[in-house]
């Protein structure tokens, strides 16, 4: 049997009628419910919360006759509860549920003599119901299509490219100072200083797979005491890389350079300001991150700068630690998302069920790009009001590009690695929307974009004549810098 996701629009019975839509769970093999409210049928709505109405004395006579009735979820089945309610007269049957809504299972067969609706809500949803629209309430069902394709994506698509390019491009900057420090001996030592980026060899890049294969189950089996340890450090690094983003352009504005004396060192006002402020945007986050009407767009704002943060000061020395890296993390993917649902018993995989914070969990991992979908539907309400791409989906292909750009830098080849890798970045964006909309399932992203940009890449590199170069990096790269 399937489960399958529903609208229950409630109105109250006041001057000016407010209306407000809740989302239910019900089961399309024991009824079809109409795909709009043009013909749905309103019914006046019954509290019984009090009772799970596994027994027919539990109600009193006639109090069911045509209404819509919620009752607790109990320890009877549903199927008891359904045949109870219609031979009370009931004309839809809400069963409320105070744990995580579940697939409505049964044999088909056993519900051919059930005629009216039967849904699962939560319980919350019921109080809320009440407190917003008072005792007299109006309900109904129905079931709109899912979209075949919503805005959203277009914005995290545009969010996605931006940060992948802007992120390469600032490697590339840093590669092109270094590269300069290096021509001038008395610039190195205070560049040195300045640069705090760190190189991936093969070995790192294996151990660091490890480190996330880890931290994953990690998440899946203690994930209530995990997440906040995520959120907190979510916080500090964002607003380290908040700082970084913003100091970097503030540093080319030759305004308001004063400085003050500070621990026998001389900073600028505008940076303890600028760090005052990214501290506070954190800080603000992390208070009312639960806010869906705008923390996601601080949550945007703050992961876009953690992620261009990454690509810059993360560089791998050459395309053979690319290869290894993308590679490695591309199995991770769809090992944690099409193979764990056959060894784990709710038959659930580990990424999704951490995405979406495991049994139930209210508190969501801040590692992804939010914005609200912009086309209605059961699933905005329900389970997935975002649409919504992981950090990793930007910065594992990000490094690449960087690399890409920093070997443009190297060899003053025009941009051509850094452009053709940005494009194929793209490309399997929409190559990743495209299966999405096409599966209406979540995806790996990592499927799509591994392949696009280490192709591109190699066949830039193999038409160029510059396979090997491209291949072993620079030899001054290699190792961990200070």
């Amino acid at each position: 049997v399937t489960a399958d996701e529903g609208i229950l629009h409630a109105s109250g019975n006041g001057v000016s009628p407010v209306t407000k839509d809740y989302c239910i769970i019900y089961n399309s093999n024991w009824i079809s419910l109409p795909k709009s409210l043009d013909n749905a049928t309103f019914r006046t709505l019954e509290n019984l919360t009090s009772t799970v109405l596994c027994n027919s004395s539990e109600v009193p006579s006639g109090l069911m006759k045509d209404k819509a009735v919620v009752v607790m979820r109990g320890n009877c089945t549903f199927l008891e509860k359904a045949r109870i309610a219609q031979s009370l007269g009931a004309k839809m049957l809400l069963i409320a549920s105070k744990t995580r809504l579940s697939p409505l299972s049964d044999n088909k067969t056993d519900f051919e003599d059930v005629t009216l609706p039967v849904a699962l809500i939560r319980y919350n949803d019921i109080v809320d119901m009440q407190l917003m629209l008072g005792n007299e309430v109006n309900v109904t069902l129905y079931s709109p299509p899912l979209p075949e394709f919503d805005c959203s994506m277009v914005v995290i698509f545009v969010i996605a490219v931006f940060t992948v390019a802007l992120g390469g491009y600032w490697s590339g900057v840093a590669e092109l100072k270094n590269l300069k420090a290096i021509a001038s001996p008395g610039e190195t030592e205070t560049r040195q200083k300045k640069e705090e980026n760190i190189t991936f060899t093969p070995m790192t890049v294996i151990l660091f797979v490890v480190i996330c294969c880890v931290m994953l189950v990690l998440l899946y089996f203690f994930y209530k005491w995990l997440v906040y340890v995520i959120i907190s450090v979510f916080c500090l690094a964002s607003a380290i890389s908040l700082y970084n983003c913003l100091a970097a352009l503030i540093g080319e504005i030759p305004f308001g350079q004063c400085r003050i004396a500070c621990c026998n060192k001389n900073i600028e006002v505008r940076l303890i300001f600028l760090a005052v402020f990214c501290i506070a945007a954190a800080v603000v986050w992390a208070v009312f991150r639960n806010e869906d009407g705008w923390a996601w767009i601080l949550q945007d704002i703050l992961g876009v700068a953690f992620c261009l943060n990454f690509i810059k000061t993360l560089k791998m020395p050459n395309f053979k630690s690319c290869v290894i890296l993308l590679g490695l993390l591309l199995l991770y993917d769809v090992f944690f998302v099409f193979i764990t649902p056959f060894i784990t018993k709710n038959g659930a995989s580990i990424m999704v069920e951490v995405a979406a914070g495991p049994f139930g969990n209210s508190e969501k991992l801040p590692v992804v790009i939010r914005v609200p979908r912009l086309e209605y539907s059961a699933s905005t309400l329900c389970d997935m009001p975002f649409s919504l791409l992981g950090f990793g989906d930007i910065i594992v292909p990000g490094l690449l590009v960087a690399y890409c750009r920093r070997f443009d830098v190297q060899t003053s080849s025009s941009s051509v690695y850094y452009v053709s890798c940005t494009i194929a970045y793209a490309i399997g964006m929409v190559l990743t929307f495209v299966v999405l909309a096409l599966m209406k399932m979540g995806q790996p992203a990592l499927l799509y974009l591994v392949p696009c940009t280490l192709i591109t890449s190699s066949l830039v590199a193999w038409r160029r004549k510059e396979m090997k170069k491209f291949w072993k990096g620079s030899s001054y790269q290699v190792g961990w810098m200070p």
